[in-house]
C-alpha cells in the first residue's frame, strides 16, 4: 500500500503524490475518466491512484507531467534546491 494521502512532519502537513494528482485534476475541472483516458486506464484503476491504494507508475507520472506542465519533483513533492543536477 502506498504511504497515507497526508503525512505530517512535527506540525507541518506535506502533501503526498495522490493529493498532489487530484488537486491538479479538480483545478482543471476534470474527472478520474477524463484522466484515465489521457493514461489509457480505467476510471477505477485510476481511483486507486488518487486514493493511494495503487502506486503511480512512472509512465504515467511522466504522462500527467506532459498534460499539467509541471514537473515530476512538483508531482512527488521533493523539495526545492536538490544538489542534482551540479
Amino acid at each position: 500500500m502506498v504511504k497515507s494521502a497526508i503525512s505530517t512532519n512535527g506540525d507541518k502537513k506535506i502533501m503526498e503524490y495522490n493529493d498532489r494528482i487530484r488537486a491538479l485534476r479538480e483545478d482543471k475541472n476534470l474527472n478520474q475518466k477524463d484522466i484515465a483516458t489521457i493514461l489509457g486506464t480505467t476510471q477505477s484503476y485510476y481511483s486507486e491512484y488518487e486514493l493511494g491504494k495503487r502506486q503511480l507508475p512512472i509512465a504515467h507520472l511522466k504522462t500527467l507531467c506532459l498534460y499539467y506542465h509541471v514537473s515530476a519533483d512538483y508531482i512527488l513533492g521533493l523539495p526545492k534546491g536538490l544538489d542534482w543536477p551540479r
